[in-house]
């Protein structure tokens, strides 16, 4: 009987665990769900960082009325070691269509925000992006960064500097 007990329990409590463990493999997108027709920009202020692998993520607070730097086809951009027309993605940027205030933002990965000198982003830093979100903008509120404007600087953040 005290078999039967403990056998009960562990299957109660794997079923209690199991939602956590899905909710954090749906946390983590793989590219190829972004659209990358459709390039994004959004700016705000960083409320929540996490500079750790995977990925750099910051959770960003956009402005009650985003609008579209008047500036930004003219910004210049960096050479990447991946072929990108960087001009192309920026001449393309529109203002998400869906009105969340709170986006996650998805940088690279660590040794690559190394390699472009990105030091750790923090909570109340302001920061911009272009990148893209999920096809239709379904589901969360989240970009994959492709240029990430922070500090007077501007990042490419698909590969390495070239």
């Amino acid at each position: 009987m005290t078999l039967h007990l403990t056998r009960r329990r562990l299957i109660a409590l794997a079923s209690l665990g199991a939602p956590l463990a899905l909710q954090r493999a749906h946390a983590h997108h793989g590219w190829s769900s972004f659209d990358q027709d459709r390039p994004i920009y959004l700016e705000g202020r960083v409320v929540e960082s996490r500079w750790r692998n995977p990925h750099a993520e910051l959770v960003v607070e956009t402005p009650a009325t985003p609008a579209l730097p008047a500036d930004l086809r003219q910004r210049t951009l960096p050479a990447q070691s991946a072929g990108i027309d960087g001009a192309a993605l920026l001449a393309k940027a529109a203002l998400p269509t869906r009105t969340d205030r709170r986006w996650e933002l998805e940088l690279a990965p660590l040794t690559r925000m190394r390699a472009w000198q990105v030091e750790e982003i923090r909570h109340g830093a302001q920061v911009a992006a272009v990148g893209f979100t999920f096809q239709g903008e379904k589901g969360e509120a989240v970009m994959r960064v492709e240029y990430l404007f922070v500090a007077g600087k501007t990042y490419g953040l698909r590969s390495s500097p070239a």
